[in-house]
């Protein structure tokens, strides 16, 4: 569902109601009469509806976390904020870009319009920006011909499944992130799609090498071998980015989770 279309709708439908309340129905109503209840239940919704409406499209918009790609970062069960007008001020609906602020950086949490089917929210960390080269080979990744730092952190606990996983410490750009990778997964990847700019990319059995093209963003999830991402399906174009997710603000099953995340 295009809930940013949904609420739009109801924006409009509501506006109409209130401006015909206001403007036409009251000055043909008798003396006290009260309005018809489905103008006044319009009416009265509709400066929530704008409040909702505006802070959503413009300013933050809130998520749950459906999948473990960004673990260690971001756990199923997150709620998260987003804020809209870090790269930009776009037009609700149709998100379309007006006012330019700021581009993603390498290390950013980024949510994003899925590029193989738009109607769906993606959460990944941007690792490549147009123009890279990015090379991730044997699990360890590459920009540009220079080597990204990681460090080993211990291990990760997965407590619904109670196995361990090697963390890492990685860092992108002036962004350190903690990521997991499994040594005996494979680096190849068989289930690659074919994406816009697949041309862009060399796949090996030691994994994958791409160059970004202009206008498009390389992203990856934090907990790498059980992420589907740039790698699978490709580039993530300007035009579906929706924000820079920044703040965890509830999770129901862990209160320690509320707070900020690289």
């Amino acid at each position: 569902m295009n809930f940013a279309l949904v609420l739009f709708l109801l924006l409009v439908a509501t506006a109409a109601l209130w401006v015909v309340d206001r403007f036409f129905a009251r000055k043909r109503r008798a003396p006290g009469a009260p309005s018809p209840w489905w103008v006044e239940y319009g009416a009265s919704f509709f400066p929530v509806i704008l409040i909702v409406f505006v802070l959503r499209s413009f300013l933050v918009e809130p998520f749950k976390i459906p999948s473990g790609s960004m673990i260690p970062t971001l756990l199923v069960g997150d709620f998260i904020l987003v804020n809209k007008w870090t790269y930009g001020i776009r037009l609700p609906v149709i998100n379309k870009k007006i006012v330019p602020v700021n581009d993603p950086q390498r290390g950013d949490v980024m949510v994003f319009r899925y590029p193989a089917d738009p109607s769906l929210d993606y959460i990944k960390r941007v690792v490549g920006l147009p123009g890279d080269k990015v090379e991730y080979l044997n699990k360890r990744l590459t920009i540009n011909g220079e080597p990204v730092r990681i460090e080993t952190d211990g291990q990760y606990l997965h407590t619904d499944r109670l196995y361990y996983s090697p963390r890492y410490v990685e860092k992108l750009g002036d962004t350190e992130h903690r990521l997991l990778i499994e040594d005996d997964a494979p680096a190849y990847l068989p289930q690659v799609m074919d994406f816009p700019f697949r041309d862009h990319c060399t796949y090996t059995s030691a994994g994958v090498r791409c160059l970004v093209p202009e206008g498009h963003y390389f992203v990856m999830g934090d907990n790498r071998d059980a992420s589907s991402d740039s790698r699978v399906w490709g580039f993530v174009p300007d035009e579906n980015i929706v924000g820079r997710a920044f703040f965890i603000w509830f999770n129901f099953n862990d209160m320690k989770r509320i707070g900020s995340f690289n």
